[in-house]
């Protein structure tokens, strides 16, 4: 198996996640980080064992790397993301894909001029019950999905207006942009794609610069889906249901202050009455891993890319489209 090496640039709490999993695949090697904190660059470096290159554009354009990770704050995302493709390095760009579905189109044609893979950061999708979930689906036991609900929010924390994704010039939106394109990434995993929305996003409690709350409809001929993303939940929550016409699929939480991961498959009965139920319990968080090995199989040509460029984009998009919905106070047609 080719030995990979790899740098990352931005060493926050998802750069160590993402260094964390790396540790665990004997043919990847944590070569280099970038991070403008020089505190958070030493201790990191000090934990991985890796090197600090200052400046990451020096990181990116060594040639002992062969792929880039990309965790930084969102106005920086592309032109990070699109100058290590033109250096040749495969990229794993956390989401959401730049601060709008324009920047994602400028990495899409980045990485078809200089062919290279781009794997969007939509670790969701390996989260253990999306993953049973998937496979009751697709093995048709709920039938044919009618609707998609789901809630996801955080408790916040003392002073988190004054942090980057408060500041709309940085994050390019607030919480839709933040949890929400989650939401919308999963929506489409299993609804496919969607033609309309209609969206209500508002500033109630932490800035006025961005939407801490946000709520959306979203709709194709055959699914409707609705969620509220908030930053205003003071109780972690993530929530995510799927019904079919023959039964359903109900996930509660996602590990660690999101509580015990959960799945309910319920099959509802011929003669109606109460749905025949089976649980399952996920004990651990396995979804970086599993992200990485997808994304490390599609370098080895083993598989395709799990979460991709046109998912990142169309996150973007629909994200902006919901925007508009809220802002107009009308329906807005994807097109």
């Amino acid at each position: 198996m080719k030995k990979i090496n790899i740098g990352i640039v931005g060493a926050g709490n998802i750069g160590s996640k993402r260094a964390e999993v790396l540790k665990k695949f004997k043919n990847c090697h944590l070569v280099a980080v970038s991070e403008v904190d020089p505190k958070r660059a030493s201790e990191f470096a000090k934990t991985y064992q890796c090197e600090i290159v200052s400046k990451w554009r020096d990181l990116i354009n060594r040639p002992d790397l062969h792929v880039v990770i990309v965790s930084v704050p969102n106005v920086f995302t592309a032109p990070v993301v699109i100058a290590a493709l033109k250096s040749g390095k495969h990229v794993l760009s956390e989401k959401p894909f730049g601060k709008n579905s324009k920047e994602s189109l400028a990495i899409i044609k980045a990485a078809r001029k200089n062919k290279r893979l781009v794997k969007v950061g939509f670790n969701h999708r390996f989260h253990a019950a999306i993953g049973k979930a998937k496979e009751i689906f697709y093995r048709g036991e709920i039938g044919k999905i009618m609707f998609i609900r789901s809630r996801y929010g955080y408790g916040g924390r003392l002073g988190m207006q004054n942090e980057w994704r408060f500041n709309k010039k940085i994050s390019g939106g607030g919480e839709l942009l933040d949890q929400g394109v989650h939401i919308i990434d999963l929506c489409r995993y299993f609804a496919g794609e969607f033609k309309e929305v209609f969206g209500s996003v508002s500033s109630k409690f932490w800035s006025p610069g961005v939407d801490d709350n946000a709520f959306a409809i979203m709709k194709n001929e055959k699914v409707t889906a609705s969620f509220h993303v908030s930053a205003t939940q003071w109780k972690n929550l993530f929530s995510f249901e799927i019904y079919g016409d023959k039964g359903f699929l109900d996930i509660e939480g996602k590990g660690g202050s999101y509580g015990r991961e959960t799945l309910i498959f319920g099959k509802r009965k011929k003669e109606f009455g109460i749905p025949i139920l089976k649980n399952f319990e996920f004990s651990e968080d396995i979804s970086w891993e599993k992200e990485w090995q997808n994304f490390l199989g599609a370098l080895e040509n083993k598989n395709k890319i799990n979460g991709d460029m046109n998912d990142g984009y169309f996150a973007n998009y629909i994200a902006e489209a919901i925007y508009k919905s809220s802002k107009l106070n009308k329906i807005v047609r994807i097109s």
